[in-house]
C-alpha cells in the first residue's frame, strides 16, 4: 500500500468531537466538586451530579479520536519523525500543565491525591513516565496521558516495520487477541504493554481510519464491532463506588458507548463531511490545554471564591475562566514551543542519521566529526 496522500481537508468535526470530549471531562469534574473538593462531595447536586459521572465517557471519545487521528498522522513517517511529531505537539502543553499545578497547589496548601506535599512528585511528573515509578499524578487525568503513551510506543513498532494496510490489519487485531490472553494468564507485563481494557477504543479507531481512508469492507467493520463488544463489559466493569448508580450506570455506559462508536462510523463514512466551520479547528486546538489545565483552574477559585457564590455561579465561574486560560496556554505556550522545537529536534535527527554513513576508510576522525558538524 502506497503511503496515504495528504487529507483534502481537514477533518473539523473531529475538532469538534476533542472539544465535545473534554467538555464531558470538565464537567464530570466540576459539577461533583461544587461543594468542597474531595470524592466525598460527588452527590453535592442531587440528580444533576449523577448525571455529570457520565462525562467521564469523554475518555472514551478521547480514545476513538485517538486511533483514527494517530494512524492518520503516522501514516508514511519514520520513527523518528513520528516522535518529533508527538514530543512537540505533547510536552509544551504539558509541562506547563504539571508547573501550573505545582503553583495552584503552593497556593492553596494542597497536595496531590495521594502524595504528602506537593514537590515531592514534580519532576517526575515532568517526563509523563511517573505511573511506572507509583508516583502519583499533579493532576488525576494525567492518567490518561499514561495509556495514550503506551499507545504510542505500539504504534511506533508498526511505524518502524513500516506502515501498510496488511500490517495495520494484522497488528489491530493482534493487540486485541494478545491483550485479552494477557488478561487470562496473569501476565502483568504483558497486559500492562497491551491494556486490554482500553485498546478497543484506539484499535477501533485505527479500523474508522481505514474506513474513512480506503473505504467499507466486512473485515474492518468486524473488527470494529469485536472492539465495541469488548470495550462495552470492560467499561462497566470500571466503575468506583464513587461513581456507583445501580440499575442506571450499565444501562447507560452501553448507551454511551454503543453511542460513540456510531458517531465515529459517521465519521468514517464521511457523513460529517459538511462540518466546515472553521471555529472547529480553534476548539480542537484548545481541547488539549483545557484537559490539562481545567482541575487546577477550578481547584484554585475554589479555594478563594467557593464559599462566597452559589453553586451555579461558581461552576459558571469556573467554566468562564477555564477556557480563556485553555486559549492562552495554546497562543502563549504551545504554538511559540512548537516552533522552538520542532526545527530543533529535527536537526536533532538529521545528526542522527548523518552519523549511520560509512566512513571511507583513507578519512580520518577528525575530518569525519568535522563534516558531520557541517
Amino acid at each position: 500500500m502506497t503511503p496515504v496522500p495528504p487529507t483534502e481537508r481537514r477533518l473539523r468535526e473531529l475538532d469538534m468531537l476533542r472539544f465535545l470530549a473534554a467538555l464531558l471531562v470538565m464537567l464530570h469534574h466540576f459539577v461533583p466538586r461544587l461543594g468542597g473538593w474531595g470524592v466525598e462531595n460527588h452527590h453535592y447536586m442531587p440528580g444533576i451530579a449523577q448525571i455529570a459521572h457520565f462525562g467521564t465517557l469523554g475518555v472514551d471519545l478521547f480514545f476513538l479520536v485517538s486511533g483514527f487521528v494517530i494512524l492518520m498522522s503516522a501514516w508514511g513517517r519514520g520513527v523518528g519523525d513520528f516522535a518529533v511529531s508527538r514530543v512537540v505537539r505533547i510536552f509544551p502543553g504539558y509541562w506547563f500543565g504539571v508547573t501550573l499545578a505545582l503553583v495552584g497547589f503552593l497556593v492553596v496548601g494542597a497536595a496531590p491525591l495521594n502524595s504528602p506535599d506537593a514537590i515531592r512528585p514534580y519532576p517526575s511528573n515532568l517526563t509523563m513516565l511517573h505511573p511506572g515509578l507509583g508516583v502519583p499524578h499533579m493532576e488525576i487525568v494525567y492518567w490518561t496521558l499514561w495509556l495514550e503513551l503506551h499507545f504510542y510506543v505500539l504504534i511506533a513498532f508498526l511505524v518502524w516495520r513500516g506502515i501498510t494496510y496488511e500490517r495495520c490489519v494484522a497488528f489491530m487485531v493482534g493487540w486485541i487477541v494478545l491483550g485479552v490472553f494477557a488478561q487470562e494468564a496473569d501476565f502483568t507485563p504483558l497486559t500492562i504493554a497491551l491494556m486490554p481494557s482500553w485498546a478497543p477504543y484506539f484499535v477501533a479507531g485505527m479500523a474508522y481510519f481505514l474506513i474513512h481512508r480506503f473505504g467499507s469492507n466486512l473485515l474492518l467493520w468486524l473488527i470494529v464491532a469485536g472492539c465495541w463488544a469488548l470495550a462495552v463489559p470492560y467499561r462497566i466493569a470500571s466503575v468506583t463506588k464513587e461513581l456507583a448508580w445501580p440499575g442506571v450506570w450499565d444501562a447507560v455506559v452501553t448507551g454511551g458507548v454503543t453511542f460513540l462508536f456510531l458517531i465515529m462510523a459517521m465519521v468514517a463514512t464521511h457523513q460529517f463531511d459538511m462540518v466546515s466551520w472553521r471555529g472547529f479547528t480553534l476548539l480542537g486546538a484548545l481541547t488539549y490545554p483545557l484537559y490539562l489545565v481545567h482541575e487546577t483552574v477550578a481547584r484554585t477559585l475554589a479555594h478563594f471564591i467557593g464559599s462566597a457564590l452559589g453553586r451555579w455561579a461558581l461552576l459558571g465561574v469556573f467554566c468562564a475562566v477555564a477556557l480563556p486560560t485553555a486559549y492562552l496556554v495554546h497562543r502563549f505556550v504551545e504554538e511559540p514551543a512548537q516552533r522552538l522545537l520542532r526545527p530543533r529536534l529535527k536537526a536533532g535527527l538529521v545528526r542522527l542519521r548523518q552519523s549511520r554513513v560509512p566512513i571511507p576508510r583513507n578519512q580520518t576522525p577528525a575530518r569525519k566529526t568535522a563534516e558531520v558538524a557541517r
